[in-house]
């Protein structure tokens, strides 16, 4: 009796220590929309598809803010991965010209500071409130810059949804002229059209071509603009990239095949390298076209390519992601004179991932780094930045040129290596001045079809 009863005992202890430990080692269900909710699954999607996933050790605190949480996650080196909410604004990168439509940059001249109008965008906040470039700001808010405050003032800047600017123009022959005082309301600005212009320079026709960003869809107007170029027989191209700030790989794997020459569908066009889960994926040009253009095909693309072996690139340190990608990936196959300064050093790629487990109901949007970006000869690791060829600060001087002026540093400095002009441009009288925050300006992530 004695041991029927411990044997009872003994079965009743062991099915608990069971239940125990299902109850313990069981997957934890969380409040819909919890903090916690929403954290343990971005945890877990980072583990599978982040290009470190192997640095994240556990899951730290799920009671984070989801903005906040999202960090603890990241490697301290990628600046590139970010988390938002459709619905939540204040969740999305911030930069001047995603709230405003433009970009500047700021100088010390004659021994006072401005900022300098650089970049600014058709049909914006700032376009259609007279702003140009080659603009000073003088004021924000009421403030005078000062050597002191522009660092703090550009960082209240990309934070307001109203900016108070106070402007002044300058001209070589007029000097200082025209100030006048604007008021921009943040507002939305969509896709930028590519310009291009062909410039004669002693019997010589060149190319030149402004492209903002590289969008879905962009392959069939890269084919009638290259087809019209070739159409008037140019023999060399400048491709403007300064502020370009990246977007599709579809789009720039298009404009590729325009321009190298003697490459077929199936040569190497990019390298991607994820970690464990993701593996390794090459992609041929025809298959990064594939990836997400569907409209145009190899073949009529590189129908369009005109009579040059080479490329010069204008870049500088808003040049970033699928434009760092053109520069990285054409060299395998042509020549790449690349002017200007740094790039920005973005060599990752990743897609979005939604939280859809609620599909009456928008969740929060992850955007990691995924992939490592190399070309056909395996080159890349650029992520401080790719050194250009030829160093060239377009604010060499207090006059800034409208982009595709002949004058225009860059630009100047692109014509002068075509003709063989070895004329310098003109000594600085500017100094350039640094900003502390890192540009939100930039694509944060190089997008790839998963």
């Amino acid at each position: 009796m004695k041991n029927c009863l411990h044997s009872k005992l003994s079965f009743l202890f062991f099915a608990l220590s069971l239940i125990s430990c299902e109850s313990t080692d069981g997957p934890i269900t969380y409040k819909e929309n919890s903090n916690e909710y929403v954290n343990d699954w971005m945890y877990n999607q980072m583990k599978r598809y982040y290009l470190w996933n192997n640095a994240i050790k556990n899951q730290g605190n799920l009671a984070l803010n989801p903005k906040e949480y999202f960090k603890t996650l990241l490697q301290s080196e990628d600046i590139y991965s970010y988390a938002l909410h459709p619905e939540k604004p204040e969740t999305a990168p911030q930069s001047l010209r995603n709230k405003f439509g433009f970009d500047v940059s700021f100088i010390a001249f004659e021994g006072k500071y401005y900022g300098v109008i650089l970049y600014v965008l058709e049909d914006s906040p700032a376009k259609n409130n007279g702003l140009q470039r080659g603009q000073f700001i003088t004021h924000v808010d009421g403030t005078e810059l000062k050597l002191e405050n522009y660092d703090k003032l550009y960082t209240a800047m990309t934070a307001e949804t109203q900016l108070d600017l106070k402007l002044i123009s300058y001209s070589a022959q007029l000097g200082f002229s025209n100030p006048v005082s604007v008021s921009l309301l943040r507002g939305f600005t969509f896709s930028q059209p590519i310009t291009y212009q062909v410039i004669e320079d002693k019997n010589t026709k060149i190319g030149y071509v402004n492209i903002p960003h590289f969008d879905v869809g962009q392959a069939q107007l890269y084919l009638q603009l290259f087809q019209e170029l070739k159409s008037v027989s140019i023999t060399e191209l400048v491709l403007d990239l300064r502020y370009n700030g990246g977007g599709d790989i579809s789009s720039a794997a298009a404009l590729s095949i325009i321009l190298a020459p003697n490459i077929k569908a199936e040569d190497l066009f990019i390298k991607f390298e994820g970690n464990q889960n993701g593996g390794n994926v090459d992609q041929s040009f025809a298959e990064a076209l594939k990836s997400n253009e569907f409209s145009v095909s190899f073949d009529a693309l590189r129908n369009s390519h005109p009579s040059i072996n080479k490329v010069y690139i204008l870049c500088g340190k808003c040049t970033a992601s699928a434009s760092e990608l053109i520069i990285n990936n054409l060299k395998p196959y042509m020549e790449v004179i690349t002017i200007g300064e740094k790039t920005f050093g973005k060599d990752v790629a990743g897609f979005p991932i939604a939280d859809d487990r609620n599909p009456a109901k928008r969740g929060w949007v992850l955007y990691p780094s995924i992939y490592k970006l190399f070309n056909a000869r395996h080159e890349g690791n650029y992520s401080k930045g790719i050194n250009p060829e030829i160093y060239l600060n377009e604010l060499q001087q207090p006059e800034v040129y409208l982009l595709g002026n002949r004058s225009e540093t860059l630009l100047q400095g692109a014509l002068n290596n075509i003709s063989g002009n070895t004329n310098k441009i003109k000594t600085e009288t500017v100094q350039s001045l640094p900003l502390s925050a890192i540009s939100t300006d930039i694509d944060p992530l190089l997008q790839i079809t998963p």
